[in-house]
């Protein structure tokens, strides 16, 4: 069963929610609001990270292979206070990503920063990522001005093994005790990190659900997940099962590659 979006699926979907986010900051009291799951963040930090984010990606996607970062991370010293110039930088600088993406089509070669997951070095991947982060950050805005919404079906479906894929995956050495932890989304997929000397390593899990019981499972809706995993609900708002701890040291792990 395949829950990635096609390519031009996922460049929609960029596009459909960075609307939405600029559609919170539009709504907002005032630029200074802060942002609960980013508390030093106020919605101007916000916009001005996402839209830095957009324009550094376009220009790594734009400059093809590399074994390092081709441009520094965007500066965005340039983003406006005003409200109004603000929003129209923002959405500059996801036409902007959105042509370095198109241009480039999926499979395309590019610098990234997960060289050692499970996830490929191109530009596909990259619009798959982008569409995660945009997601999570239109929730983060929504939050801010006090209309949280579900994350779309679509990013949220992929949202979970794309994160295992990208961030969890790794050779780096496991420093505790070897673990499995599963993560079951309601709407009937599953996935299992499995935990070693030898790094972590996340699997799609049969529907038929004959697979050997894991030491911890989280359960809920697919967005719901995702959010768990980005840090912006809390793990045990999720239905949880097994050792618990295994959550905290997961989110407190940072592998060395």
């Amino acid at each position: 069963m395949r829950n990635t979006p096609e390519f031009s699926g996922l460049l929609r979907l960029i596009d459909e929610r960075a609307v939405a986010f600029r559609a919170a900051v539009s709504s907002a009291s005032s630029l200074d609001v802060r942002v609960p799951p980013c508390p030093d963040w106020t919605l101007f930090d916000l916009a001005r990270h996402l839209g830095g984010g957009h324009r550094f990606w376009a220009a790594v996607v734009g400059a093809g292979p590399a074994g390092a970062p081709p441009v520094e991370r965007a500066a965005v010293s340039d983003a406006p206070r005003d409200r109004d110039a603000l929003l129209a930088w923002s959405a500059e600088s996801t036409r902007r990503l959105l042509g370095a993406l198109r241009e480039a089509g999926p499979d395309a070669g590019c610098w990234t920063w997960w060289g050692a997951s499970a996830s490929p070095r191109t530009s596909g991947a990259v619009a798959r990522h982008q569409v995660q982060e945009i997601s999570v950050h239109t929730y983060d805005a929504q939050l801010a001005v006090g209309d949280p919404r579900p994350l779309p079906d679509e990013a949220a479906l992929d949202g979970v093994d794309e994160f295992l894929s990208t961030c969890c995956t790794t050779t780096s050495a496991w420093p505790h005790e070897p673990a499995v932890v599963d993560y079951h989304a309601t709407e009937g997929l599953s996935w299992r990190l499995t935990l070693s000397a030898d790094g972590a390593r996340a699997t799609r899990l049969p529907a038929s659900g004959a697979a050997p019981a894991a030491d911890a499972a989280a359960r809920g809706a697919a967005g719901e997940l995702v959010l768990a995993l980005h840090g912006r609900v809390p793990v045990d708002s999720l239905e949880l099962d097994g050792d618990r701890r295994l959550f905290d040291l997961l989110y407190a792990w940072e592998p060395e590659d």
